[in-house]
């Protein structure tokens, strides 16, 4: 049988709290505002709670998480008010965009009973949460999958000159122009010379640089050996070489 006069300091109330939920729950007591408003930033709430929290700041509170990474803020109510505010904690690891459009799991004020708030959470906050956390994760998937490819530009050694397949960007042309590549319409290629490797290390480096600021990576690669026919090569192609001018 419950115990009908429940400790109701908050650091007791979430332990009892958290044994009460369904799943797995743990229950983190911060005693001060140490670290604070990392939690209350994350509170998931643009009503009862949010406004608590904009009129008068927590100095303490506890955060309940499930073993699937659900989060649960918990603090007094304000004033002289008895019993808690509780909502939920936005889920940490997704954009900020994936929150567009999607409606808060705004929190509720609960009697200082552990028992009682259990069942307000488990048929009211909870499932407002998973149905707005899952919009969310969603979200993040969509946005992951439209998420731009990194755009490579290859530039290939032969016979000392490098060479680069035409680009279907003209900005990315005139990028290799203003630095040396010549056009090659017959083979559609451009062509940097190697007759002054000072030079065209300089012009290596001077392209790079600019392509990198268009979020473009560089790399200089060695051209596939091909073995005779009926002979067997004898060493693997050289690997590839990365520019250092990486897109930031």
């Amino acid at each position: 049988m419950h115990d009908p006069t429940p400790d109701t300091s908050l650091g007791s109330f979430a332990t009892v709290l958290a044994g009460e939920l369904p799943g797995t729950w743990t229950s983190t007591y911060h005693p001060d505002r140490s670290g604070l408003d990392v939690v209350t930033d994350a509170v998931w709430d643009m009503n009862e709670v949010a406004e608590a929290l904009a009129k008068h700041p927590v100095d303490h509170c506890a955060v309940l998480q499930r073993s699937d990474g659900t989060r649960l803020f918990v603090a007094e109510q304000p004033g002289h008010a008895e019993g808690y505010l509780i909502a939920a904690l936005a889920p940490a690891d997704a954009p900020a965009e994936a929150f567009r459009g999607v409606r808060e799991p705004d929190g509720i004020a609960i009697d200082a009973d552990p028992f009682s708030a259990a069942e307000h959470l488990t048929f009211d906050l909870l499932p407002r949460y998973y149905v707005a956390a899952h919009q969310v994760f969603k979200n993040t998937e969509h946005l992951t999958r439209e998420a731009p490819t990194e755009e490579r530009l290859v530039m290939t050694w032969s016979d000392g000159a490098l060479v680069v397949d035409e680009p279907d960007r003209a900005d990315i042309t005139r990028v290799l122009t203003d630095h040396g590549f010549v056009h090659d319409t017959a083979r559609s290629v451009l062509v940097l010379p190697g007759d002054d490797t000072a030079r065209q290390a300089a012009s290596v480096r001077a392209t790079g640089e600019r392509l990198s600021a268009l979020g473009i990576d560089t790399v200089l690669r060695h051209p596939q050996t091909r073995p005779a026919l009926g002979t067997t090569p004898v060493a693997p192609p050289s690997p590839s070489v990365v520019s250092p001018y990486r897109g930031r």
